[in-house]
């Protein structure tokens, strides 16, 4: 049996190591902010994950999509985002979920400028928080769910 060299391999973990991928998941140790000396086993989204979420949602709000309502795009982004919030909700992925909730706005934003020949993003002044919500687009911060730090007994 021969063993590929990009798929298996021996991570080094101790003190936080490099720390390896499975499963869409980024594992590694990370030293406690309360605790100093300790580790714990923490995962998020790998990098690969996010990347290919990222082209989906590119693919979504891409150029040829400004003839559609915003309303069509937000309801095809939907169910991606719902999807990949399940699936990622278990460990440490907050960070990374803001990352794409930001990315996500960024996009909606490009694309209304777009749409109504308007130049720049208008961050401030229309594209808001309130912008956001009101087209009901689902929200990946807040959904993460701690995993266990103990094994039961």
């Amino acid at each position: 049996m021969r063993l590929h060299p990009e798929k298996s391999g021996i991570a080094c973990l101790t003190r936080g190591g490099q720390g390896f991928d499975f499963l869409g998941f980024h594992h590694r140790k990370v030293e406690s902010w309360r605790w100093r000396g300790r580790f714990y086993l923490q995962r998020w989204p790998s990098g690969r994950a996010i990347r290919v979420l990222r082209e989906k949602i590119r693919a979504a709000t891409g150029r040829s999509k400004t003839e559609r309502p915003v309303s069509a795009v937000v309801a095809d982004l939907n169910p991606v985002l719902r999807g990949w919030a399940a699936y990622f909700r278990n460990g440490n992925s907050g960070r990374k979920f803001n990352a794409v909730d930001g990315y996500v706005h960024e996009r909606l934003a490009i694309l209304t400028s777009r749409k109504h020949g308007r130049a720049g993003r208008n961050w401030v002044t229309r594209y808001t928080y309130e912008w956001i919500t009101r087209l009901g687009v689902y929200r990946l911060t807040g959904n993460v769910r701690r995993a266990t730090v103990h094994a039961s007994r």
